[in-house]
């Protein structure tokens, strides 16, 4: 209970204007009616809420920016004040959204406000009591969510993921793509609008910027090429186009300045040159440094030539002439990358410099590893590329391009998954798209009547007949249609394989990652498996021959690590004056490890026996 100053009748309302305090009424629930009131109006502006809490007494005024706001009709008395007159105006354009909010028909509610206010979903739901009416129960998702044909069917995880998707598919990104020099960039050959579409997806313009294309795809195990989440693809559909995409990669390089006035020079640098490349590497170069636009270009292959000065100003040669040589600073190609240069762009920086844009593309056909994924969180990589002869089809000679397994369907409970194949698979047939709105679009009975009426099965089930064996398959199998996104997973950007290369200055372990020419690391757990096999050559391969393998010299009378004097060409130990030195193979992130302890001031012993 709120105490009661001298003087004052009873407890009074607290009000706050965006969080602060200015001042108390005698009754916050006949201000706040009155506040509203004036808003609808047009009185007071439509970007101010209000929030009476009944329990505290407190009124909340809110103008501030930033605040999450969403547009509702407003309920009065139990009707909308959307009739069906203002309907008409706003279908013949006599009216606007803007006008119907100056109206005070529909008014914006911000997430304070909406405590205090009762929703109706729909208009036949509508109760005297209800203070607001939802526009369409659609809009309570996002963007990405509402694109998404039948959510509602999905679990919410699924939903959740295929959004994450919707945002790596492959598509026209930009309508420009080809005057642009973005960093990476992949454009889809084919894009297709889908059959099964929503309202928003519709209104948002989505079908100009296709990511996606619509696959036959039946639901059935394919000889176990599909297990799990893998997919088999007909490499006919392939070879006529489906899932093709470009990659763009741009490479830059800059004439850069130094301190000294010295600078970096586009060139073809001499062979005299520090840190020359093989004369191969330079094979596409033009007199200015630069390749020329359609050369097919492989790895280590130069882009831009580049020399820069040496990092000392001066360097004496043999024979004493101060000499100013030139380093070797070009662009080149990564190893496992390749492909054709598709544009040269020579421009000044903001400092003033020369800078030069290559960009690269490459095909990317659709091949094993490649990751697909539908709109309802169900993804996959290519497991095989079966020839189309050897595909199951259908009485009707239909292949399909995709094949699911059934085991992706029930645990994951992708219904909408189920309910696209079937809506777009009537779609092909009555030639018009399916409304796959979430809350209001075409139900499995508007579908089922579109199949039957075409003389289909109404589940969308058929006899498939097997490719290799040319016999009906017993079972009955679900085929129909559905978009396939092609996400930017792909294999061909991320294979990578070394059987020797760079290595660590600190460690001498191999490098990590594909930019580095790295291996793969073989950890702990994999270290298990091998033990547990007993495999245990393999063990010493893998971790030390293949790894930071290094031989040194161990003093068998006091243990430590010994060195070999080349002047006298004889073993020494830095404590013992008399000893005999063995060669101890080890690996060189133990010796960096006796080192650090040494540094630490402590004194590590290697006790050496026979091994017999």
């Amino acid at each position: 209970m709120k105490k009661l100053a001298p003087g004052m009748a009873g407890p009074r309302t607290s009000v706050y204007i965006n969080g602060r305090l200015v001042g108390e009424h005698e009754s916050g629930s006949t201000l706040v009616a009155e506040l509203k009131s004036r808003r609808r109006q047009g009185s007071l502006s439509p970007q101010v809420n209000f929030y009476f809490n009944r329990k505290t007494d407190d009124l909340f005024i809110n103008t501030d920016s930033g605040r999450a706001r969403r547009p509702y009709i407003v309920v009065e008395n139990g009707q909308s004040r959307l009739t069906a007159v203002l309907l008409e105006q706003l279908k013949r354009n006599e009216i606007t959204w803007n006008g119907l909010v100056k109206l005070g028909v529909i008014e914006y509610l911000d997430a304070e406000e909406e405590e205090g206010a009762y929703v109706a979903l729909r208009e036949e739901n509508l109760a005297p009591d209800h203070t607001h009416l939802e526009i369409d129960p659609v809009s309570i998702f996002g963007v990405t969510v509402s694109v998404l044909p039948y959510p509602e069917y999905n679990s919410s995880p699924r939903i959740t993921m295929a959004c994450a998707m919707a945002k790596q598919s492959l598509g026209t990104y930009s309508v420009n793509f080809n005057t642009r020099n973005d960093s990476r960039a992949h454009i889809m050959y084919y894009p297709q609008q889908p059959l099964a579409q929503t309202h928003p997806y519709k209104l948002l313009g989505f079908a100009e910027r296709a990511a996606g294309q619509n696959f036959i795809v039946a639901i059935t195990s394919s000889y176990g090429y599909n297990i799990g989440d893998a997919v088999v693809m007909n490499k006919n559909a392939i070879d006529r186009g489906l899932g093709r995409s470009v990659f763009y990669k741009s490479h830059e390089s800059e004439e850069r300045r130094y301190p000294g006035g010295q600078k970096d020079t586009f060139e073809i640098p001499l062979p005299t040159t520090s840190g020359y490349r093989e004369e191969k590497a330079y094979r596409f170069l033009g007199e200015d440094g630069m390749i020329s636009p359609e050369c097919e270009i492989e790895q280590k292959d130069a882009l831009v030539g580049k020399t820069s000065p040496p990092r000392f100003l001066e360097e004496i040669t043999v024979f004493g002439v101060i000499e100013e040589k030139k380093r070797e600073s070009s662009l080149v190609l990564k190893s496992g990358e390749g492909g054709v240069v598709d544009s040269v762009m020579l421009t000044d920086s903001l400092a003033g410099t020369k800078l030069v844009k290559v960009r690269v593309r490459s095909t990317k056909v659709p091949e094993v590893g490649d990751k697909f994924a539908s709109r309802h969180g169900q993804k996959g990589v290519i497991g095989l590329l079966r020839p189309q002869e050897d595909m199951p089809f259908t009485a009707d000679g239909i292949v399909p391009d995709l094949i699911i397994n059934p085991h992706a369907i029930p645990s994951r409970m992708t219904v909408g998954h189920l309910l696209e194949m079937l809506g777009s698979k009537a779609a092909c047939f009555s030639g018009k798209l399916v409304d796959a709105t979430p809350f209001s679009g075409d139900s499995e009975e508007d579908i089922r009547k579109i199949m039957r009426e075409h003389g289909l099965e109404e589940f969308g089930e058929e006899t498939l007949y097997d490719g290799i064996t040319g016999q009906a398959i017993k079972s009955k199998i679900f085929i129909g249609v559905i978009y396939y996104q092609k996400l930017h997973h792909l294999v061909s950007n991320k294979v990578h394989v070394r059987s020797r290369g760079p290595v660590q200055l600190l460690t001498h372990q191999p490098t990590e990652g594909r930019s580095r020419e790295g291996g793969l690391r073989f950890g702990e757990m994999e270290r298990d498996c091998l033990i547990g096999y007993g495999a245990s050559m393999l063990l010493k391969e893998r971790l030390l021959d293949e790894s930071d393998k290094t031989t040194l010299l161990v003093c068998d009378k006091c243990g430590s690590i010994g060195y070999h004097d080349f002047v006298k060409n004889r073993d020494n130990c830095p404590l013992c004056v008399e000893s005999k030195l063995e060669q101890v193979e080890m690996s060189y992130a133990f010796k960096l490890l006796l080192d650090e302890i040494e540094s630490l001031g402590i004194f590590p012993r290697l006790i050496m026996r026979d091994k017999a």
